[in-house]
């Protein structure tokens, strides 16, 4: 059943003698909520070999930007699945939403007749997490409206089963940073710089994550290695100024080397003027950081007129 969420109103009073005052209050089911889930890039990430249980440990900085997808999320009164429809994109019946509910399910025991719109506009592989950052706003607006509430520990066994970037969205919401280890579920969490401006540049390369760390496990066994910062230096260097940074990203050599639209764009953005530039996560999104909004944005300016998506966060 729908959440008993909130009341609204008096519409009518009567005060006795012993000033006892009777109120007649509406109350409101809450079945419908809208969302927001904010995309992120990876500034450095570091990819470890692959562990015994199939999975490759990292070290990262994940930092959340002004872009994000909504979702807006209908309970319907019974028992039922969950439907998801998005205009803009052909979701697979099988996608980060849906994985979510019947995590929440199996956890909760609850099967609520769900339905979902979701407005894309973080990219499909891109390497922004905007798969996980939908399946974490849809856990928490999920909970709201069925009334839920689950502890830290039961949203990370959903975060578990869905997906590895799914951990840092629920324990580090917009505006958010973090240190991020281990699978993607050790996050500590730091402040965020606010001084940081960044552009954005989509080549238009869909990167899927199992191909991407494929790709990586071929680079890495090639004998082929990159320089990275400590693990225990990671937040020093992200509140050092930009054009010190040292950060590296095991996925860009490997990526850019199969797909070089992506070397091109990070080319480009070099060119700008960018203090740091780098692809984030798996890809394919190539990044720059500015030290101005105004330098940002004349870069992005320039980046337009050769590449369709750019934007500045």
């Amino acid at each position: 059943m729908p959440a008993c969420f909130c009341y609204i109103g008096i519409i009518g009073d009567k005060t006795f003698d012993n000033n006892l005052k009777i109120c007649i209050i509406i109350v409101y089911m809450l079945t419908d909520i809208h969302v927001f889930a904010a995309a992120k890039i990876n500034i450095g990430l570091r990819v470890l070999p692959g562990r015994l249980d199939g999975f490759h440990a990292i070290e990262s900085i994940f930092q959340t930007v002004n872009l994000n997808d909504e979702l807006t999320v209908h309970v319907h009164s019974g028992t039922g699945g969950c439907r998801v429809e998005c205009a803009s994109m052909a979701l697979p019946d099988e996608n980060t939403v849906t994985s979510t509910y019947k995590a929440f399910c199996k956890l909760t025991g609850m099967s609520p007749a769900v339905s979902v719109e979701l407005k894309k506009r973080i990219p499909s592989g891109g390497g922004l997490g905007g798969g996980s950052a939908d399946a974490a706003a849809f856990l928490k607006a999920l909970c709201t409206v069925t009334g839920t509430s689950l502890s830290m520990e039961q949203q990370d066994e959903i975060a578990c089963e869905v997906g590895s970037d799914v951990f840092f969205f629920l324990h580090c919401p917009h505006p958010g940073c973090a240190v991020v280890a281990g699978r993607g579920e050790k996050i500590r969490p730091i402040t965020p710089r606010n001084d940081l401006h960044i552009l954005l540049v989509f080549p238009g390369v869909h990167s899927s994550t199992g191909e991407a760390y494929g790709l990586v496990d071929e680079y890495m066994a090639s004998g082929k290695t990159a320089v990275y910062p400590a693990f225990a230096e990671l937040e020093t260097v992200y509140n050092s100024p930009v054009r010190n940074w040292n950060f590296a990203n095991s996925f860009t050599p490997a990526i850019s080397r199969k797909y070089p639209v992506i070397r091109r764009a990070l080319a480009d953005v070099c060119r700008t003027g960018a203090g740091f530039s780098d692809m984030s996560g798996s890809g394919s999104t190539v990044f720059g950081v500015f030290d101005s909004a105004s330098a940002a944005e004349n870069a992005r300016r320039k980046l337009a007129q050769c590449w369709n998506g750019c934007m500045v966060v």
